[in-house]
């Protein structure tokens, strides 16, 4: 299964580029499925160390719907927006909540697969340190992350905005982006998950 995770708490362009990567995914194969952050609850990490003493957060929030979908995905689709020029505080706290699920299985993303998307309503607004920030937390814990390579896509699919859904729809760059970038992932499934 790939797991799309939206760190947008709106529905505007971040979900649907991404619900657009999930759906070229499903094309090729895949069962998806999509965690949105929008309209749930989940509170940012208290790093209480809790869950290392307890094998469980101790936030009760909508971030546990997300620990068995991560402990199932093979590979992951994270996309955010860009707040502030870098990724959104949903995205953060969600990233940071893994802690708990590392506390359980310290290997959870070990040798899955992982690619980036990010959502800026300035062409240059903060995209690529985002898409770092997302990499760097693959890296961390093990996921293999992929761009979409030289070229385009140099660390992952990157859009434009513009502030609007029709803007983000109109953006061929980006779209040549995510594409560049999900060859990439479904390549890199097929080699590490086969193995």
């Amino acid at each position: 299964m790939i797991l799309g995770i939206c760190g947008s708490p709106r529905k505007q362009a971040t979900e649907y580029v991404l619900a657009e990567a999930l759906s070229m995914m499903e094309e090729k194969g895949y069962e998806t499925e999509l965690f949105t952050v929008r309209g749930k609850e989940i509170g940012p990490c208290r790093n209480c160390d809790y869950c290392l003493r307890k094998k469980v957060c101790f936030l009760r929030d909508d971030m546990h719907e997300l620990y068995p979908l991560l402990m199932d995905a093979k590979g992951i689709i994270m996309a955010t927006p860009i707040y502030n020029g870098g990724i959104s505080a949903q995205t953060k706290a969600v990233m940071d909540r893994t802690r708990a699920v590392a506390a359980v299985d310290i290997d959870f993303l070990k040798h899955k697969v992982g690619m980036a998307i990010s959502v800026g309503g300035d062409r240059a607004g903060g995209q690529e340190l985002a898409i770092q920030q997302i990499m760097t937390f693959y890296i961390l814990n093990g996921a293999i992350p992929a761009s979409g390579g030289p070229f385009g896509a140099n660390l992952g699919a990157n859009f434009w905005s513009q502030d609007t859904l029709k803007g983000v729809k109109k953006d061929e760059e980006g779209f040549r982006s995510l594409k560049k970038t999900i060859k990439r992932f479904d390549e890199f499934l097929e080699k590490y998950q086969s193995e």
